[in-house]
């Protein structure tokens, strides 16, 4: 697959963007080859999950003509990841929207639990647990930023191994990344 003209990312804040928009520099992306989209007020979780539905849908119609991936954060908040992801689907299926096709989609959600802020501190190496709200225990955010995403491109490498400290959420957004086609980027 060609180089992607377009990363669109569905995001509800900006720790959410500078993570994501990092790792896709690192990667090989040019920030004209990416969308960010975010809310300008309210909750960026149900923005996310209102949003989603639209941009799968112009993904897909895009995809068609030109090389495109949809990325989606939502943090899971106090829900499991399996039931903000079934949120997306019933959003998908109101919509009358295919559901994700993993196969052929270039498509990732990734769900963080309990938030973002979870994920960083695990790809720093902390002893993170889930059901802890890190999002206000920390001034130092953007600085510890850089090296999660350094560690997160590692463990999102094909057949990388990731190691038993990373939170179950992360794992499945490794997994996630790891069906994203950047390999000519």
């Amino acid at each position: 697959m060609a180089k992607p003209s377009l990363v669109i990312v569905l995001i509800e804040d900006s720790r959410q963007q500078q993570l994501v928009f990092r790792y896709l520099r690192w990667i090989g992306l040019e920030p004209h080859a990416m969308r960010f989209l975010r809310p300008t007020s309210g909750s960026g979780e149900q923005w996310v999950r209102e949003r989603f539905p639209i941009e799968v849908d112009a993904y897909r119609r895009r995809s068609a003509r030109t090389a495109t991936k949809l990325i989606a954060v939502i943090d899971a908040d106090n829900l499991m990841v399996q039931e903000r992801l079934a949120q997306l689907d019933q959003k998908l299926l109101e919509n009358a929207v295919d559901l994700i096709r993993m196969e052929a989609d270039q498509v990732a959600r990734l769900v963080p639990r309990r938030n973002i802020e979870t994920w960083i501190l695990c790809l720093n190496g902390a002893a993170v647990d889930e059901e802890t709200d890190y999002k206000r225990t920390r001034n130092d955010w953007a600085e510890l930023i850089r090296p999660a995403v350094d560690v997160l491109y590692t463990w999102s490498r094909p057949n990388a191994q990731v190691p038993r400290y990373c939170v179950p959420s992360l794992q499945l957004g490794i997994g996630e990344l790891r069906r994203l086609d950047f390999r000519d980027v």
